[in-house]
């Protein structure tokens, strides 16, 4: 039998884990009485764990949320998994918890075991960043808090935005969901002024305050990370083509994630392709690893580098 001390970490242990525990299955996992797991219950309230009941044949206890946040057990996995997600948050995209997210490492990584520090150690000491081409948008954590909690709520936003090409306007939406993608945060929102699904990059908003009235949820129209990437990447292009592709919609949506894009069906051997790229290289190289026979009619600049690319293929292989 586990000393008192002992038995109360593991019974707070067995607490943290998302479910319900009853009174029977906590004394067997610990070898004592269901006296003895109501005194231990006991003690953790005492220290100012809210322990949670509930009577019946199928009650049971589950650690509640408090006042105070209590202290956490973690197992190795968990420990590690943590330690890498503070260190992969200093330097993330969401400005104003870099010197946080340190302060809490620093004091997880001082508890850890020796063969546990050495495992994050050797993660940071043996991890190389590859430098970004250009530095993402930073994000205030704030601003995220306000937004989720809008979603949560079911509360309208006002905020000024600034599009795509600097236009200035203001905007009023129902928010619905927040979506990270690579670098970039966004929110998928009704317009009230619009009458239509939106997606709002949430570096180019300015919350307003207070926050509007509350609304009636609406039921989402797709898969809300589908709608992102479609969306985003049709906004990031720089150059845009339409290619008629000589096989089947089926096949070729196979091969063509959602986020560089969309497929049309035109008969059941041929399809058009609406797709892009920051630049006509990728975006040629691109169509080349379909697989499969195209015809490229616009822009004329891919229509050119096709022909050229063609030309220097042939000649690469007499």
């Amino acid at each position: 039998m586990l000393e008192t001390s002992a038995r109360l970490l593991r019974l707070l242990s067995l607490l943290q884990t998302p479910r319900d525990w009853t009174g029977t299955e906590l004394a067997e996992r610990l070898e004592v009485s269901s006296r003895t797991v109501r005194n231990d219950i006991d003690r953790l309230r005492n220290l100012g764990y809210p322990v949670d009941a509930t009577r019946g044949s199928v009650g049971g206890y589950r650690l509640g949320a408090g006042a105070a946040l209590p202290p956490l057990l973690l197992d190795d996995e968990e420990a590690v998994a943590v330690a890498i997600g503070l260190r992969t948050a200093a330097g993330g995209t969401i400005a104003g918890v870099e010197e946080t997210s340190l302060r809490a490492l620093a004091k997880l990584e001082q508890v850890l075991p020796n063969h546990l520090r050495r495992r994050v150690n050797a993660l940071q000491t043996y991890t190389v960043p590859v430098p970004r081409e250009q530095p993402g948008p930073r994000v205030s954590a704030d601003i995220l808090t306000l937004i989720s909690a809008a979603c949560r709520d079911h509360e309208r936003l006002r905020f000024d935005y600034r599009g795509h090409d600097g236009s200035a306007s203001r905007r009023n939406v129902e928010p619905y969901r927040l979506v990270n993608w690579g670098r970039r945060w966004y929110l998928v929102a009704w317009d009230v002024d619009k009458a239509d699904w939106r997606t709002f990059r949430v570096d180019r908003m300015e919350p307003k305050s207070p926050l509007e009235p509350r609304f009636a949820p609406r039921e989402l129209p797709e898969d809300v990370t589908d709608r992102v990437r479609r969306g985003v990447s049709a906004a990031a292009w720089r150059y845009r083509a339409r290619v008629t592709v000589h096989a089947s919609a089926e096949v070729v949506t196979e091969r063509v994630n959602p986020a560089v894009g969309t497929v049309e069906a035109v008969d059941a051997d041929t399809c058009v392709l609406d797709t892009g790229a920051d630049s006509l290289d990728s975006l040629a190289v691109h169509l080349s690893m379909l697989g499969v026979g195209f015809t490229v009619s616009e822009p004329p600049e891919l229509v050119e580098l096709v022909r050229e690319l063609s030309e220097r293929y042939r000649q690469a292989t007499r």
